[in-house]
């Protein structure tokens, strides 16, 4: 099959569903990736046909300002331009990708579930696609809070009505959204779609969650999949390059691609290992500079990176400090290493609830993480057993669960017998497309 995978233009977004399209190229498949210019950059396998567009809305060089904005949107006008963007990429996408995906024989689609436009474009031209939600998963249950909440899984009627009224509020902020999404589906003449929830795929929907830490869910989705983290074969990845004491605790701090800027949250962490004496890798995924690093070894911390080899780091660590985005601790999971989390903004409160709740770690807010709080709850994670039993427990469900590869069975399942060989797509109503150039 010729391929086209459309996510959301951010790095983690981008690595586990990468994961996922070389699983498929190795098998013989064909990918194509659209989206703005700079997310060329991302991605690493040269086998994956990159198609630029947005030109215009989205030009080279425009990706820094929206991470810079997403990583730090600030009050309510800061998140609303937040939305915005999200709202301008479905937008961008809608318009430009369907003359590029006639042209380029496109036979199926591999969808982000946090970006509308690639279940909008497959159903509107036909095409059968497949649902990844390589954040935690959109679909929605009355007993489960959406991703973005920060509490736990509704156990009684308060609980459901908590859970409905955050739904309403969260639906009327994403109004941007909204309007985007059912602008283009009513192009393409499709109904019943509003939200992210409504835009995920009929035939599969690929979770890189597992049961044992998602909520339950009241009606579990048939077509929904939990098949772990998304990654490439560990062999593939560097090793720890880290001279460490093996009597000494070791602990990696990382707050993501998009938070690792956070130079003062990552001192106080610094300087709370110092007190404990522990070892602390820091990983800011190159969003400090030198001078900032260096504060932070002075602060407390053995050794600062701006990329550090995460499952190797992971497996070596006793403790592992997070900004709860579901990539890290999902790969601490699969290493069987406690989490302290530290939810900053989009699905890390909902994660961080899960991590309460499947008993593999603490929670704090980082505006109430000071030194003397992050060193307790280091301590507890170190001194009580059950918070790595039980991530050692959730470990061994990873990998029985498949990961990429059974990821990779279920997309070749859903989408070879609905594959459209020469069945003609149908036109957008009334939709006018960027011509490919």
């Amino acid at each position: 099959m010729h391929l086209a995978f459309i996510a959301p233009p951010f790095t983690s977004h981008v690595r586990a569903l990468e994961a996922l399209a070389c699983a498929l190229l190795n098998r013989g498949h064909r990918v194509s990736w659209l989206q703005q210019a700079d997310v060329a950059a991302l991605l690493q396998d040269h086998r994956i046909g990159f198609q630029a567009l947005g030109a215009a809305s989205h030009p080279a060089g425009s990706l820094e300002g929206l991470v810079a904005r997403a990583a730090n949107p600030g009050g309510p006008l800061g998140l609303r331009r937040v939305i915005g963007d999200v709202a301008d990429s479905t937008d961008m996408l809608c318009r430009e990708a369907p003359a590029w995906l006639e042209q380029l024989g496109v036979e199926a689609i591999v969808a982000d579930q946090m970006e509308a436009a690639g279940g909008i474009l497959a159903a509107g031209m036909g095409l059968p696609f497949v649902s990844v939600a390589c954040a935690l998963p959109v679909n929605r249950d009355p007993r489960v809070p959406l991703p973005v909440m920060p509490w736990g899984y509704a156990v009684d009627a308060r609980g459901v009505q908590l859970n409905a009224g955050s739904t309403r509020v969260y639906d009327w902020m994403m109004g941007q959204h909204e309007a985007v999404i059912q602008r283009h589906a009513a192009r393409f003449g499709l109904t019943g779609r509003r939200t992210l929830a409504d835009c995920v795929s009929p035939l599969a929907q690929i979770s890189q969650t597992t049961p044992g830490f998602d909520f339950a869910r009241t009606a579990p989705a048939p077509r929904l999949h939990h098949v772990g983290p998304l990654r490439v074969p560990a062999a593939q990845e560097a090793p720890l390059a880290l001279p460490l004491d093996a009597d000494r605790p070791f602990v990696f701090a990382s707050l993501g691609t998009l938070q690792g800027g956070r130079h003062a949250l990552f001192e106080r962490i610094a300087r709370a290992c110092r007190a404990e004496g522990l070892q602390l890798l820091i990983a800011h995924c190159d969003r400090l500079n030198e001078a900032q690093a260096a504060a932070l070894l002075r602060a407390g911390a053995t050794a600062v990176t701006g990329f550090a080899p995460q499952r190797a780091a992971l497996a070596r660590a006793d403790v592992v400090v997070t900004h709860a985005g579901l990539n890290t601790v999902m790969d601490a999971l699969e290493a069987g290493t406690p989490q302290l989390a530290l939810p900053i903004a989009f699905d890390q409160p909902g994660v961080a609830a899960r991590i309460a709740h499947a008993g593999t770690g603490l929670k704090l807010l980082p505006p109430l993480a000071g030194v003397k709080a992050l060193r307790g709850a280091l301590r507890r994670l170190l001194d009580e057993p059950h918070f790595a039993e039980r991530s050692r427990a959730l470990g061994r469900e990873i990998a029985l669960a498949g990961g990429v590869e059974h990821a990779a069975d279920l997309t070749e399942a859903a989408l070879l017998p609905h594959r459209p060989y020469l069945r003609p797509a149908p036109a957008a109503k009334n939709h006018a497309v960027a011509a490919p150039v």
